[in-house]
This record gives C-alpha cells, structure tokens and sequence, in this order.
C-alpha cells in the first residue's frame, strides 16, 4: 500500500468521523432546545389525543411567544408530565355553569371538545386567574386531572412545549388540533 493511499483512507476515515460527529451534536441540539417527545398517558385528553399515542412537542415555540388559549401543551411537574389544553390566560376569570364555559362573563365555545365531554363539564368557578399564571383542562372533562382539581394554575417555565404532532401510531398520524 502506498503512502497516498494510506493518507487518502485517513482522510476518508476523519471526514466520516466529523460527519457523524455534526450529526450528533445537530440531533443533541435540536433534541435539547427545539423539539422533544412524549407519550400520553391515559384518557384525558380523549378524544383529541389518545392513551398511549407518542406527540412531537415544540420547544423552541414559546421562547418566541406565549403560549395562547387552546393551545395543547407539554406541562413539567416533578412527578410527571401532563398533556392539557390551556383555557385560560393570566388575569381572566374562567366558570363553568351549567355545563358552558365563560371567560370574563363571556360565552366560549370549545369547538375541540365532544357534546358528551360538554355535558360531563362540572360547574366550577368563578376564580381569576393570578398574573404569570395559566389554566389547563384536559379534553375529556369528566376524568382529567386539571387546573380545576389537582394541578392548580400553571406557571409559565412548567410549560415545557407545545404539541404539534401525532406521530405514533401510524395510523393517528396527524397535527394535533
């Protein structure tokens, strides 16, 4: 073997090396600061999302912006994850009477949520939401663990990402809604 085919083979060996090298560190970047995943865990986000279905969340989107009313996030607790969709904003009043939802005494309609899951919506409230603070409920009313009944208001660094997509199974892929 000649010394311009063994330089050329090294050559050949440390290119593929920092190839493989950006890509992790590309893959460790996007992973840590931009998009993530999770699983659902259970029915309460029912029917929008599913016990069990695997979400691509944003990072990166609400180092831009706030998180906005209906939107599907990702909220961190020392004991788990949740999946919920925010309701209400800091300083609005959120009740629920007679199975309808108003914010600051207005009518709002929650066009993601079934008719048995608007029926099955307890009355709750009146309560102002405290600045820096969000209220979450999950989809499926009856059963979710929410700002109503054991999470309380969420902070804005508890809400670690936005859900964009379902990605597994297969089948259910699609943007979440």
């Amino acid at each position: 073997m000649s010394f311009l085919t063994k330089t050329k083979e090294k050559n050949e060996w440390l290119e593929w090396g920092k190839a493989i090298l950006i890509a992790i560190i590309l893959a460790f970047l996007l992973r840590t600061f931009i998009f993530a995943t999770s699983i659902v865990e259970g029915d309460s986000m029912d029917p929008t999302l599913q016990d069990g279905e695997r979400v691509i969340f944003n990072k990166f989107v609400y180092l831009i912006d706030g998180p906005d009313r209906g939107d599907i996030v990702i909220i961190q607790r020392p004991d788990k994850n949740y999946v919920k969709r925010i309701i209400g904003l800091p300083g609005e009043t959120i009740e629920i009477r007679n199975h309808k939802l108003y914010i600051n005494n207005d009518l709002h309609e929650q066009t993601f949520l079934s008719e048995d899951a608007k029926n099955h919506t307890g009355n709750f409230g009146p309560i102002t939401i405290p600045k820096d603070r969000y209220f979450v409920m999950g989809d499926n009313r009856s059963i979710s663990k929410d700002s109503r009944n054991g999470l309380g208001f969420i902070m804005e660094d508890e809400i670690i990402g936005k859900s964009e997509f379902v990605f597994y199974p297969f089948s259910e892929m699609a943007k979440t809604r």
